[in-house]
């Protein structure tokens, strides 16, 4: 008898697929998905190599790929600099003043930064970093709101060679100093304020707080929004406005080893406790920059909106540096998407005229909650890619978001994470689709589902999803824990271990069930928790759902789940059950839920994704951990 430890029992039967239109496949970058990919698995290096050439490097490398597991080396002896690429090589051609940057406040203030205008001040905040004594290695905590100066912060610190860690500006003061005492951070970069559902959140004042007793920092850098401005204190703190004034707008981009440290981003593990993963210069450019172009089908014309925030890693990756490789405009807003009104985001579409699209399936769920009326007010006819990232996204959700947006747009449902640097397993455009299902592996990533002992798992068994080869976005290590970034690699020996469960079915399109720290253990059977949710969120009433196991002596563990109902729907003992017959006609009687509980809101990180960990420990009354990274 098979151990039901070893697989993920999986009760979702297969899905209709969605063709995109042949034209959406043959003006894509890649209009043969599989010869590509066949190429580049058959020599990955080689592949590696030819999307590497596309850009600028000041020495080319001797060896593409140094492997000595689990440790990687990319572009041995190449020496760039990642803004060189996102700035300099554009700022000589045409695109110089093309925009880079439309930026919306959430009060409906704006500004607009040209290639030309952005290197300048890029160039202007690196010059003062040097004037204060910020040099090849060091490392700069950023903690600010989503306003330009973010982009110009993080552009600027990698361009002398120091290391940026972008901290999200709604942690708290000791989220903020753990992180700035980890990474021994010599300066900080904040604002006065961030503006959020039309409230003034005080940075400066959790920033005074953070580095009260901190010896590493010396200087705090404050972008002053308010009139009248906030007063400056003592010799450690130093305005925007003036240290770009005072600063010279030529500033060289710093030559670096392909492999030297890009920046460090602070994560939560299963255990709470941050981890700062490092990425590099090389490698990672080369990852984003491809995966951006590809996946996006980013064209010259396009107009690109991430709602993602930079502190986070899809901010970095698909807001900041991987558009920028490519030359995009990128439409840049603060705000919530339903402050002042749930039309927020589809009204900056029609206004900017925006082409590719990328938010979140919590996004989207909450969205949902309030019907078709917001986005069917607005003219969405200039989409023409739509994006998901974070959670696995419930088929209901999918044909939502597709249906609204007018039917006509092929969705990226995207699977990457933190310490992949970019986007791993997608569709393409032109690729038929599955709502629910992320598809396949991006060419020259080698994905499997296994068993406990390494064992791949036949199609429609769930098991651990891995990576089986090195890629170059790869993160490098843990910063000052080694151990921590081995056990990536050693928890199934010979592969990188995601930390997610997952299947393939019968065509070989991947889908997520969730974190196998969620899966849930049902008399003998593990299920995962995105297909129990999505279940639930398939009936009428249902907007967003999280499940957990609660132990039961009779069945090892008991599900439980919270939901948030779509407006118009009451909470009550009928619509309990009705839910409750719709999992059993849906999955079956294993995947009903013991409990259900009607909620407004669940703990969410700020990338959206569920904290279901802190639901349970509340639940089961334990203690929650670190939950600095929480939204609700």
């Amino acid at each position: 008898m098979t151990n039901p430890d070893e697989k993920i029992d999986v009760f979702s039967e297969a899905r209709k697929i969605w063709t995109p239109p042949e034209e959406v496949r043959l003006r894509a970058w890649v209009s043969d998905y599989e010869s590509v990919y066949q190429k580049a698995v058959a020599d990955p290096e080689a592949f590696w190599s030819g999307i590497a050439s596309e850009l600028d490097w000041f020495q080319p490398w001797t060896q593409v790929l140094e492997w000595r597991y689990p440790w990687a080396k990319w572009f041995l002896g190449a020496r760039c600099n990642i803004t060189y690429n996102c700035l300099d090589r554009h700022v000589k051609t045409w695109r110089r003043n093309k925009v880079a940057l439309l930026w919306v406040g959430e009060d409906g203030s704006s500004q607009v930064l040209t290639y030309g205008e952005l290197h300048r001040q890029v160039c202007r905040f690196a010059s003062g970093l040097k004037t204060l004594g910020i040099k090849k290695g060091d490392r700069v905590m950023i903690y600010m709101p989503r306003i330009p100066q973010q982009f110009v912060a993080m552009l600027a610190v990698a361009r002398v060679g120091a290391i940026h860690s972008v901290v999200y500006s709604g942690f708290s003061a000791l989220a903020l100093r753990e992180r700035i005492e980890d990474a021994e951070a010599k300066l900080v970069v904040t604002a006065d304020v961030g503006f959020q559902r039309g409230k003034s959140i005080q940075l400066k004042a959790v920033v005074d707080e953070a580095v009260e007793g901190a010896p590493s920092v010396q200087h705090v850098v404050v972008v002053r929004r308010q009139s009248p401005p906030i007063e400056i204190f003592g010799p450690r703190e130093r305005d925007w406005d003036a240290l770009l004034k005072q600063s010279s707008a030529i500033c060289e981009a710093e030559s670096m080893d392909s492999e030297d440290p890009l920046y460090t981003l602070y994560t939560s593990g299963t255990t709470g406790r941050p981890k700062g993963v490092l990425h590099v210069h090389g490698g990672y450019m080369v990852g984003t920059y491809i995966t951006t172009k590809w996946v996006f089908d980013l064209k010259d014309e396009d107009v690109y909106f991430c709602t993602a925030d930079p502190g986070w890693v899809t901010g970095h990756s698909y807001i900041v540096y991987g558009p920028l490789l490519n030359g995009a405009t990128i439409l840049f807003a603060e705000g919530a998407p339903d402050y002042p009104d749930p039309g927020r985001w589809w009204k900056l579409i029609e206004q900017h005229g925006v082409t590719i699209f990328y938010t979140t399936p919590t996004a989207i769920r909450s969205l949902m909650r309030y019907g078709d009326e917001w986005p069917a007010s607005h003219d969405l006819s200039s989409l023409r890619i739509l994006g998901t990232v974070g959670e696995p996204i419930n088929p209901e959700a999918w044909l939502w978001y597709h249906r609204v947006t007018g039917e006509r747009c092929p969705i990226m449902d995207t699977w990457w994470q933190t310490e992949t640097g970019m986007t791993m397993i997608t569709p393409l455009p032109g690729v038929p689709l599955k709502p629910g299902s992320a598809t396949r592996p991006f060419p020259g990533i080698v994905a499997d589902v296994l068993d406990k002992d390494g064992k791949p798992m036949p199609p429609n068994k769930g098991g651990s999803l891995v990576i089986k080869t090195p890629w170059p976005s790869m993160l490098r290590t843990v910063y000052k824990d080694p151990d921590r970034y081995e056990q990536y690699w050693r928890s199934i020996p010979n592969v990188y271990t995601a930390g997610d469960v997952a299947y393939r079915d019968d065509d070989g399109y991947f889908w997520i069930l969730g974190r196998s720290d969620d899966v849930l253990k049902v008399s003998g059977y593990r299920l995962g928790t995105a297909e129990v949710e999505s279940a639930i969120v398939s009936h009428a009433a249902v907007a967003e759902a999280a499940a957990i196991g609660k132990p039961d002596p009779l069945k090892g563990e008991a599900i439980k789940v919270f939901v948030i109902l779509k407006q118009g729907y009451t909470p009550g003992s009928e619509l309990r059950e009705e839910i409750k017959a719709h999992v059993r006609h849906t999955l079956g009687p294993i995947a009903v839920p013991s409990e259900l509980e009607f909620t407004t809101s669940l703990p969410k990180t700020r990338s959206g994704k569920i904290m279901r960990r802190v639901l349970k420990a509340k639940e089961l009354g334990l203690e929650t951990g670190d939950t600095s990274t929480l939204e609700e």
